[in-house]
């Protein structure tokens, strides 16, 4: 089940391309989590999830948060994906156990840790070199800041949909159902004024790459894929499913290479291998660290 979420998550950025040849990237994003939201709802009514799973409205809000932040997260990533390559947009927005542990030393008031503080160099260093993309093959080219701060900021967004979630299920033991038919919901909610501001339609009836490409993000990469990661934590602990997020990056650089022929230059290689790094040390300073409050 990890192995294969990994597979399906990892191929989102790829169906995602693929979209946006028929529409914009608010549009692309409701659109997947609109249907994906419909998915879900139906199985949670089907279930009776409404009669048993009432929360607190503090905890109702939360989840209306985090899915807010789940629809900033999909709209700057999918957006990211104009303006440089998968490989480098995948990978930048899977830094979020960065962003998390700059978050939990703020509201636990606690120094960060050796560990931490070499992630935070490491992921210094490979952002400056990812972001200078020199030979990277990319949709416009001379536009690599911009994508690389569109990817950063849908990783931040990540991270706030993270650390709610997480609040979530464990002051109150809500199941990953219950969760993801609220953030779903609330994240197709929240982007469908924005779309309409943004003047991005729905791709035409005849686009049949753009639309192939949105049900495969939302009913492979969207339900299948990140559904598959909140149920694997029932046989793996947070941290191990963590690490595996590491290969996200590299199924999508593989098939953007296979489909698109998008190389990789040194610097970025480079740059990906600390960012790597980066991400490790900072799952682990967070493993670390719930250890110790247990």
């Amino acid at each position: 089940m990890l192995g294969g979420a990994q597979l399906f998550v990892g191929a989102a950025a790829i169906f995602a391309r693929y979209a946006l040849s028929g529409a914009g990237p608010l549009a692309v994003s409701d659109l997947r989590l609109g249907i994906a939201a419909l998915v879900v709802l139906a199985v949670f009514f089907a279930r009776g999830g409404p009669g048993r799973a009432s929360l607190g409205t503090s905890r109702e809000a939360a989840l209306a948060v985090a899915g807010a932040a789940l629809a900033a997260h999909f709209a700057g990533w999918i957006a990211s994906l104009e303006y440089t390559s998968v490989a480098i947009a995948t990978l930048l927005v899977c830094t979020s156990p960065i962003f998390t542990g700059i978050a939990d030393a703020f509201t636990q008031r606690r120094w960060p840790s050796r560990s931490f503080a070499l992630a935070l160099l490491c992921g210094a260093a490979g952002l400056g070199l990812v972001v200078d993309a020199r030979g990277a093959a990319a949709p416009i080219g001379g536009h690599a800041v911009l994508g690389a701060f569109l990817a950063v900021l849908g990783c931040a967004a990540m991270a706030v949909y993270l650390m709610l979630v997480r609040a979530a299920r464990s002051d109150v033991g809500i199941g990953t159902l219950a969760v993801i038919a609220r953030t779903y919901t609330w994240a197709a909610i929240v982007l469908v004024p924005l779309t309409l501001a943004a003047h991005e339609p729905p791709p035409s009836f005849s686009a049949t790459t753009a639309w192939a490409g949105i049900l495969a993000m939302a009913l492979v990469s969207q339900l299948v894929g990140h559904t598959a990661f909140a149920a694997s934590l029932r046989w793996f602990t947070a941290t191990t499913v963590g690490f595996s997020t590491l290969l996200e990056p590299v199924v999508a650089a593989v098939l953007a290479a296979m489909l698109f022929h998008e190389a990789l230059g040194g610097r970025t290689l480079i740059g990906a291998a600390l960012l790597f790094a980066a991400i490790a040390l900072a799952i682990r300073d967070q493993a670390t660290a719930a250890d110790t409050e247990l």
